[in-house]
Order: C-alpha cells, then sequence, then structure tokens
C-alpha cells in the first residue's frame, strides 16, 4: 500500500492579505481610538474609516503586505494569532506615519486615492499625527507577551525607525553625483528594506523564535524590501494610476528612482540624452516626459529594475531559515516581484 502524505494547497495572494487585514482591523481600530483628538479623527480619515466630516466609509485600506509578512512569519514559527496582530499593528502603525510625512516631504496630493492628510488640515496637523502613530506603535508593542519580548521588539521597531530616517534623508538629497546603483540600493534598503525586516522579524519575535531565527526573517525581509522598492521606482514610470492610486510622475519630478539611475549610468545615447533633460532647468512638458521614459527603456534601464528585482526575490528566499510552512511567505514575495500597483 503507497501511503501518500496530503499537503494542502497553497494559499493565493488575496486569501494571505485578507487574513491579515482581519487580524490587524481589530488591533489597530482599538488603538487608534485611544487617540486624543483631533488626532484620532485625522487618524481614523487617513485609514479610511471616515471622511473628513466623520462620516464612516470604506476606502483603499492600502496592500496590508506588512501586516501579511508580520502573520505570516508568526504563523511559520508556531506564533499565535493574538501576538501577531500586536506585532502587525505596530508595523502597520510605523508604514503609516512615514506615508503622512512622505507626502508632507514630496508635496504629493494624494493617498490611496484621496486627498491627503496634509491637503485637508494643514502640513502641521500632518507632522503631528504621524508623530502620534509612531509613539502608538510603541504603546501597542508593549502589550507583547513578556516584558523581555516586548522590550526587544521595540528596540528593533526604533532601530528601524531611525535607519528608514537615515533612508529617506539620503533619498531627500540626492543629486547627480549620489545618484549611483550602490547609492540607490543603500537608500532602498534604509527607506524600504528596513520595515519589511523588521515586519517579518517581529512576526518571529511574537512567536518566541530564537535569535537565530529571527535574523533570518529580517533577511529574507530586508531583500524582499529591496526588490519592491525596485518595482515600485518601474511603476513610478511606467504604472497605472487608476490602479496605484496617485500619479507615476516620477520623471516630471525628475526623481532618481532605479530605472531612471541605470539609465543615467548607461553609458549609452538615450542614456546621455536623458541626462540632458534632467539637466534643464524648465519642466518638462507632457511631450518631453513621454519621451524621457521611452529614453529610459532605450538605455535599459527598465530591463536592469527587473533584473535587479528578480535578483533581490531569489536572495531573500534563500535567506528563509531552514524548515517548512514558508508558502505564504514565498507567495508574497512572488507577489511583490509581479505587483501592478
Amino acid at each position: 500500500m503507497t501511503v501518500t502524505t496530503f499537503i494542502p494547497p497553497a494559499r493565493r495572494p488575496a486569501e494571505i492579505l485578507a487574513r491579515a487585514r482581519t487580524l490587524l482591523d481589530p488591533v489597530l481600530r482599538e488603538s487608534v481610538l485611544t487617540l486624543p483628538e483631533p488626532m484620532r479623527h485625522l487618524a481614523g480619515y487617513h485609514f479610511g474609516w471616515w471622511d473628513e466630516r466623520g462620516n464612516p466609509m470604506h476606502a483603499d485600506p492600502g496592500k496590508m503586505l506588512r501586516p501579511a509578512l508580520v502573520t505570516s512569519t508568526a504563523f511559520a514559527c508556531d506564533g499565535g494569532a493574538g501576538p501577531a496582530a500586536t506585532a502587525a499593528a505596530a508595523v502597520e502603525l510605523v508604514h503609516n506615519f512615514t506615508l503622512i510625512h512622505d507626502d508632507v516631504m514630496d508635496a504629493d496630493p494624494v493617498r490611496r486615492g484621496r486627498p491627503a492628510v496634509w491637503r485637508v488640515w494643514g502640513m502641521a496637523d500632518a507632522v503631528l499625527l504621524g508623530d502620534a502613530l509612531h509613539a502608538l506603535a510603541t504603546n501597542v508593542l508593549a502589550a507583547l507577551a513578556t516584558p523581555r519580548t516586548a522590550m526587544a521588539a521595540i528596540e528593533r521597531l526604533e532601530t528601524t525607525v531611525t535607519e528608514m530616517c537615515r533612508g529617506q534623508h539620503a533619498d531627500c538629497h540626492g543629486d547627480a553625483a549620489a545618484a549611483s546603483l550602490a547609492g540607490w540600493e543603500s537608500t532602498a534598503m534604509g527607506k524600504t528594506g528596513a520595515l519589511f525586516g523588521c515586519a517579518c522579524a517581529l512576526g518571529a519575535l511574537s512567536a518566541g523564535a530564537d535569535d537565530e531565527t529571527v535574523c533570518g526573517f529580517d533577511r529574507f525581509g530586508r531583500d524582499l524590501g529591496v526588490a519592491f522598492q525596485a518595482v515600485d521606482d518601474i511603476l513610478g514610470v511606467w504604472g497605472d494610476p487608476a490602479r496605484s492610486g496617485k500619479p507615476t510622475a516620477d520623471l516630471a519630478h525628475r526623481k532618481r528612482g532605479l530605472p531612471i539611475v541605470l539609465a543615467l549610468e548607461s553609458g549609452t545615447a538615450a542614456g546621455c540624452e536623458l541626462a540632458e533633460l534632467y539637466q534643464r532647468e524648465a519642466p518638462l512638458s507632457p511631450q518631453e516626459i513621454v519621451w524621457a521614459a521611452r529614453l529610459v527603456d532605450k538605455a535599459g534601464g527598465r530591463r536592469g529594475a527587473e533584473r535587479l528585482a528578480r535578483r533581490r526575490l531569489r536572495s531573500a528566499l534563500a535567506a528563509l531559515p531552514n524548515g517548512s510552512g514558508y508558502s505564504d511567505l514565498v507567495t508574497l514575495a512572488h507577489l511583490v516581484a509581479h505587483r501592478n500597483r
């Protein structure tokens, strides 16, 4: 008689993200409701729970990718739903505090298809809301199972925030001399990879994993975050605004996302022509923006960015600790590399 081991089918990305949202929402709402007014009202608007007047609504809550990484890592380490949801809420609060501050720094008027907080209430209130969400994330982690686990989680989260600030500073102050592939990778690790790594590490910590396992998941998340940023930069040039919820204006703003950095470094005729466009003081016309995107493509910027995303994806998967039960994390990793928003 042949005995066949039953292997459950892998969940689809939508199922993994929905599970994370179901676990996260009660903890996130409960924590936000502890904020004093008007921070509570602004936060609820930002998270899409109500409109600017306080009327209930259901706006786009975001991708839920980071909370899904937390919960999937926790479950891979045999952790419980309660601690996983707590860690996921802290990560989501930090992620959203950075989004609110990013919108202020970049003067982006739209977030998830709606006016950004700063556009409705002004820059000062938006900065204060971001600060409040950061503080709230620390308070949330303080409720983890044991004081030792809570302190380890808080220390990791705050170290991550410092690293993210370093990455954001580099991004804000990048210029032609500093724009290079090595510089981009360092910035991407700070801006994006650090929080992805923290999400996975906190998931493992919430499950009581040992230090070696926690560090392995941190490496997985960090490489995955850089792959995510590479895809994000591709979408920043060629993405569909209807899907992303914000205009794809990287070229109009002369940003130096990965495809553009690679094109400028290519030494090709198209790359040199792109450099000339970027050095002009006058705003680029709509026709010049379209032409600039073609130049980036001709110079190999898009293909190079796609290759880097695939390479970082492979590196992330190779960093997963030895063992089984990682199918959801593998699914999320491939989602990162093949998303369209």
